[in-house]
């Protein structure tokens, strides 16, 4: 699922916005990101969200986008 999730990530800006992304990571692992630069988007499993809960880390950051 989260390959999938960040296939049409990069499909979606690439088409977009001409804006090329790198996935690192694997979804076995239950975390990807794929970084387009100034923008990382992160995909993760729910066991490995509810683990690192960046939510609560970032919580007084600046939400732009959210998609759940």
């Amino acid at each position: 699922m989260l390959d999938a999730l960040a296939e049409g990530s990069m499909d979606a800006v690439r088409t977009k916005h001409r804006k090329k992304g790198k996935k690192q990571g694997e979804s076995r692992e239950g975390w990807v990101i794929v970084d387009y630069g100034d923008v990382v988007v992160h995909l993760f499993s729910p066991d490995q969200r509810d683990h690192y809960d960046l939510e609560e880390l970032w919580n007084e950051g600046k939400v732009l986008v959210r998609v759940q």
